[in-house]
Order: C-alpha cells, then sequence, then structure tokens
C-alpha cells in the first residue's frame, strides 16, 4: 500500500514530501535502481542525490521506469566543492541533468561552503556560487535551489547578498549532534532544515537511552528519530536499501513525543557524528 506523505510549504511556495530517501554512499547500479523503484511503490517522491555520488544515472533510469508521472517527484542534487565558478556550476548542473534523464530539478544545493582562506575570500566564492544557481532558479531549471552544510557564521553574511534566499539547508542533523544555533538561525530566517544522516550512519540505532525512548511507544528507534527531527521541524532524508526498512521509515509520523521524551534525546551527549566539519573538511 502507497503511503501519501504531508508535505512542506518552502518561502518561495514550492512543497516538499516530508522525508526524503537519501542515496549517499551506494553505488551506481541495477541494485539501487531495483531499491529506489521499492521506494516509488511504498510512496516515497522525494530522492536525494549528488553528483559527488556518482549515482544519478540510476536515479534518472529508476525514475524512468516507475511509469510515474515527473510532477509527482522531487528531485534534489548537489553542485559538488570543485565546481564554485559561474561557468562551471552551468556545466555540473548540466552533466546532473544529463545523468538524471531529467529537463530541470525540484532542488540544487550547493553541497559545500568554501571556508579556506580569510573571510572575505570565502566569503565572496560562496556567493560568486550563488549567482549561478540564482540565474538557473531565474529560468526556471530548478524549482528551488539551497544550500548543504552552511553553518550559521557562513549564512550570515552570505544571506545579505543573495538576491534569491536559500529554500533549505541540509545539515547533519540527529540526537548527539543537533547543530542547534545553525538550525535556529536558518528558521528565523525561512530557511527550511533538512537532516541528513538523521539515524547517526546507523550508530544510534543501537544507543541504549534511545532504546528505552523508543520502547515507551512501542516503536523502533529509527521512527522515533524521525519523528523527533518532524518534532523539531526538520525534514529527515535518510537511507534504506530495503522495503522493510523503507516502509517502516515512511511510517513513522502517526505518533507524538512528550516533551519529556523529546528533551531526552535534544540533550544526548555528542554520539553518531561524521566529523564533516565544513570548516575543516579537505574539499
Amino acid at each position: 500500500m502507497r503511503t501519501k506523505l504531508d508535505k512542506v510549504k518552502l518561502n518561495n511556495g514550492v512543497k516538499i514530501p516530508s522525508i526524503g530517501l537519501g542515496t549517499w554512499q551506494i553505488p551506481d547500479s541495477e541494485a539501487l535502481v531495483d531499491s529506489i523503484l521499492s521506494a516509488i511503490q511504498l510512496g516515497y517522491r522525494y530522492i536525494d542525490t549528488a553528483a559527488i555520488y556518482e549515482n544519478e544515472p540510476s536515479v534518472g533510469e529508476a525514475l524512468k521506469r516507475s511509469g510515474v508521472k515527473r510532477s509527482e517527484f522531487f528531485i534534489s542534487s548537489k553542485c559538488w566543492a570543485a565546481n564554485r565558478t559561474y561557468d562551471s556550476v552551468m556545466r555540473a548542473f548540466e552533466e546532473s541533468l544529463r545523468n538524471l534523464k531529467l529537463d530541470y530539478l525540484d532542488c540544487y544545493l550547493i553541497h559545500w561552503p568554501f571556508t579556506k582562506g580569510d573571510p572575505l575570500a570565502w566569503q565572496s566564492v560562496n556567493i560568486g556560487t550563488w549567482r549561478a544557481f540564482e540565474k538557473l532558479y531565474e529560468e526556471g531549471l530548478v524549482k528551488t535551489i539551497g544550500l548543504s552544510n552552511f553553518q550559521m557564521h557562513h549564512l550570515v553574511s552570505f544571506l545579505a547578498r543573495a538576491n534569491v534566499k536559500p529554500a533549505v539547508n541540509q545539515l547533519e542533523f540527529h540526537p548527539g549532534y543537533t547543530q542547534k544555533s545553525a538550525v535556529a538561525f536558518c528558521k528565523k530566517n525561512g530557511i527550511a532544515v533538512q537532516a541528513w544522516s538523521p539515524l547517526g550512519h546507523g550508530t544510534l540505532l543501537d544507543e541504549p537511552i534511545i532504546k528505552e525512548v523508543a520502547s515507551h511507544y512501542d516503536r523502533s528507534v529509527a521512527q522515533l528519530i524521525l519523528r523527533w527531527c518532524r518534532h523539531h521541524d526538520v525534514i529527515p532524508v535518510t537511507r534504506a536499501l530495503t522495503a522493510e526498512h523503507q516502509r517502516e521509515n515512511l511510517n513513522s509520523f502517526d505518533f507524538d513525543l512528550t516533551a519529556e521524551d523529546i528533551a531526552a534525546l535534544d540533550n544526548m551527549p555528542l554520539m553518531g557524528f561524521s566529523g564533516l566539519e565544513p570548516d575543516h573538511v579537505s574539499f
């Protein structure tokens, strides 16, 4: 049975499904095509990929085989850090469209902020990259444009110079790594927050405290965490290869958490963190 998902209205009026299917670290393969087709049959309509994942062709093939109207999907990809000039962004975008076999994207993100050198230098590079994104948006080649891994100090100067406000910011967000200042700043400025790796790369699934809270609701740890994300108005993007896990994740939003249990997850000590901190990554 297909699950019908609620949608979230972004700051430009475009609506996005309240959970996304992530494809990070899944190779381009027939297995990925089959997995995405399974997800589509169950009701997923938001598929998240990126050029650096090198699996856009499989995503495109699954969309083609699905038989579902293009207008029903919300397809997001990301521009890798090697493409920061106007022309290189345009070339990267065109390549993503070819790989995905699409004539437009629903969302296109700057994958990581440029953070090298003095503030004036990296601020200039980030907004320069954004100018290409704004052009793609103005031409209707992408319905929404946004960011990924931009923290508050990256956003302050960026928003002051952007002509089009980002619609979303995709952050690592999960119990044990909540990025409170970045999330609060985005919400204050009308930027929707998406969570990548909301299950802490799987490490949270065996965390005793979280398992105890999940038992209060007779739900899995994954379902508890995804529901916790939505309590914070964060849109989870989670990887699930099997129909069983895909279905389980979809059925995470028909219960509510107590304030006490939300606080318990909010106040977990640092855990599940990828180590990918924007100001210190090597790319």
